[in-house]
């Protein structure tokens, strides 16, 4: 039950947030390896606010994981995100 709070407190933050944030506190993601059930709740709801406003999130993504290995940023044309580097 705690964790449903958690995730439902990270998706209402995320979802009044431009995409440029959201991209930003992605990013402050990469390379962090420490793992929680707090923040399983912030990856899944940040990847759900990606995915809700149709965004293509394949490049960090396969159905089963999120990757933080790579910086990203948002690609308005193709509505997709893109890994750097």
């Amino acid at each position: 039950m705690q964790q449903h709070i958690y995730y439902t407190k990270y998706a209402l933050h995320f979802a009044d947030m431009p995409i440029s944030e959201l991209v930003s506190i992605f990013n402050a993601q990469v390379h962090h390896r420490g793992w929680s059930s707090m923040r399983a709740c912030h990856d899944k709801a940040l990847m759900d606010e990606f995915k809700r406003r149709g965004i293509d999130t394949t490049a960090i993504e396969n159905g089963r994981a999120i990757f933080f290995t790579n910086l990203i940023r948002y690609n308005i044309v193709d509505n997709r995100l893109i890994a750097i580097g």
